[in-house]
């Protein structure tokens, strides 16, 4: 979770000012782009003032319904229209051509919402802050509905996240009845980022994973870990999965067809940590099919694995061969490439008057740093064994 936590510290950073001075207005540009999937919706672009003036800008997402705004055009042309929260309103000016808007903004702060906003816990807002509660739509009722439901005194940076991400009152008692009563405001906000909700978490249960760690369920929506995966998987033969290992294996790609191809290739007992890591280190049917073709047909899984994570391709086989090393195994180009063992360098030693030196020499050599120079120089020393 440590990447979700630094996304809601930069958030925060981004958003939460301080500052005692009375809230006047806030003004700058807006603009607007075409919505194909949600056309009843609106999201504006609000750019604001930072602390340091003008040239120290923020921008704010506002998305809001269309049927919320008052006079807003529907055709293209000059558009003036506007939008009430409880926090003040919002008014616009500027144009619209394809679906597609920008202008000019102001915003009135509520001098009412302030005053119920102090009594709540919250005084002396910023002008900043006042915007920043406006645009994302924190009511004061929703502040008195999640502190009747546990969620009391919370900062204001968290409040600030309740409103971008609509952790509603809903969304809280939804998730207690689901099983999750105790979640804290910063759990609550995963929950929507991922798209956490009580049917999900139901959906879940049913397909074998109830009572979940809150840290599982939202690891599985982050990776859509769905039901119709779970049957997936259990098609495959994994039906005792646990959480971590459901995750694994849809993070990686293992699909139904993937392990059929495996077992097609005589991997019959693979474990789910098994075919996860030959996914992850790319053993492919090609791959398995080229080894075999050269020769190298009783090989298991993690051979094959060995193989992919350092590097033997049937290239370096081939070169390897080229160079007299008919019968190579496995074992050996997994220990050239760890140590270093490059056709170059066979080549170099050879050269150096060692034409017929072993695999197991090589990597002896090469782990002792010894090179083609010092080499020569036992040659011509008289000595040709390397070994001694």
């Amino acid at each position: 979770m440590r990447r979700l936590s630094s996304l809601l510290s930069l958030c925060v950073l981004l958003l939460v000012t301080t500052g005692a001075s009375a809230a006047s207005e806030v003004s700058g540009p807006w603009t607007s782009s075409r919505r194909e999937k949600s056309p009843d919706q609106v999201q504006l672009n609000l750019s604001y003032p930072g602390d340091e003036g003008e040239h120290d800008r923020g921008q704010m997402g506002l998305s809001e319904a269309r049927a919320a705004f008052q006079g807003l055009p529907t055709a293209d042309g000059p558009a003036t229209f506007s939008l009430q929260r409880e926090a003040g309103l919002f008014s616009f000016t500027g144009a619209i051509q394809d679906g597609a808007g920008a202008g000019h903004y102001r915003f009135a702060p509520s001098e009412r919402y302030a005053k119920d906003m102090a009594a709540l816990g919250y005084p002396k807002l910023s002008s900043l802050q006042h915007f920043q509660l406006a645009a994302t739509n924190v009511t004061t009722q929703r502040v008195k509905d999640l502190a009747s439901l546990g969620h009391k005194d919370l900062p204001l940076e968290k409040l600030m996240m309740v409103g971008i991400f609509n952790v509603s009152p809903e969304y809280v008692r939804e998730m207690a009845k689901a099983g999750y009563d105790k979640l804290d405001i910063d759990e609550l906000v995963q929950g929507r980022i991922h798209d956490v909700t009580p049917q999900r978490v139901k959906d879940m249960a049913t397909a074998g994973y109830p009572n979940l760690p809150w840290e599982d369920v939202v690891a599985m929506a982050i990776h859509n870990v769905t039901p119709e995966y779970v049957r997936e998987v259990r098609a495959m033969g994994y039906a005792n999965t646990d959480a971590d290992q459901i995750v694994a294996l849809r993070i990686h790609g293992i699909s139904l067809e993937y392990a059929k191809e495996m077992r097609g290739l005589g991997f019959k007992d693979l474990s789910a940590e098994d075919l996860t890591a030959l996914r992850i280190h790319g053993v492919s049917t090609a791959f398995v099919k080229e080894m075999r073709g050269m020769g190298f047909k009783d090989l298991d899984a993690d051979d094959f694995t060995a193989l992919r994570i350092h590097g033997v391709s049937t290239a370096f086989v081939k070169e390897m061969r080229d160079l007299g090393f008919k019968e190579i195994t496995h074992d050996a180009l997994v220990s050239f490439r760890i140590h270093g063992v490059t056709p170059d360098f066979v080549k170099k030693l050879r050269n150096a008057g060692y034409p017929n030196i072993t695999p197991e020499e090589l990597v002896r050599l090469r782990i002792h740093g010894v090179d083609e120079t010092f080499m020569r120089s036992m040659s011509q020393g008289g000595s040709k064994n390397p070994g001694k």
